[in-house]
Order: structure tokens, then sequence, then C-alpha cells
């Protein structure tokens, strides 16, 4: 809570931020100023929030529309598999295509 009172000082107001991985709380004020502070954080706050909203329909609406693209490449590997199958090759165990060779034939 950002807001903090105590038996000597009334109610003052600090912020906290992290510094080499620990939370560190830091005194801003009291009265006036520690309002003004804190209707700072809070406007930078929903700034963040909208951003971060903005963002997340962004990615859905790229989602939305690599979709289509990835259900044609799957189409298209399988189609391109098939091809290399029907004409003699397969994939060796390090992901390449090779010709499969014909045995000998003994004469």
């Amino acid at each position: 809570m950002p807001w903090e009172s105590r038996e000597r000082g009334g109610i003052y107001y600090t912020r906290s931020r992290r510094e080499n991985g620990r939370v560190v709380r830091e005194y801003v004020g009291s009265g006036l100023l520690g309002h003004l502070a804190f209707l700072e954080d809070e406007r930078s706050r929903h700034e963040r929030e909208e951003r971060a909203a903005r963002w997340k329909e962004e990615q859905a609406d790229l989602d939305a529309l690599e979709a289509p693209v990835d259900e044609l490449s799957e189409a298209l590997d399988l189609l391109v598999r098939a091809a290399l199958l029907a004409s003699g090759y397969h994939q060796h165990r390090t992901g390449e295509w090779r010709l499969r060779r014909e045995p000998k034939k003994s004469q």
C-alpha cells in the first residue's frame, strides 16, 4: 500500500521499486506533494495498462491472421513430402531428403 501512517508522522506516500532484485520503498512526501505523486503514479499505471491492453489486442489480431498461413504451410509440407516419397526419396535421420538407392542386382 503506497499510503502509510505512523504514530508520530501522520499519513505519507511511498513508492516501491526494484533495485538489484530487491524491493525498495522510497519516501515521496505527505500532504499535497504526496497526493500529487500519487496521482502521477496512478496516471502512469493506467497508461501502462492501456498500452498492455492494446498490445494484447494487436497480438490477438496477428494470431488470427497467422492461423490460415500455418494451415497452408502444414498442407504444403504434407504435399511436398508425398511428392518426394512418390519420387523415390526418403528422409534421412538428419532430416535431409535423399534418393533411395536401388539394391544391386546379382548377375
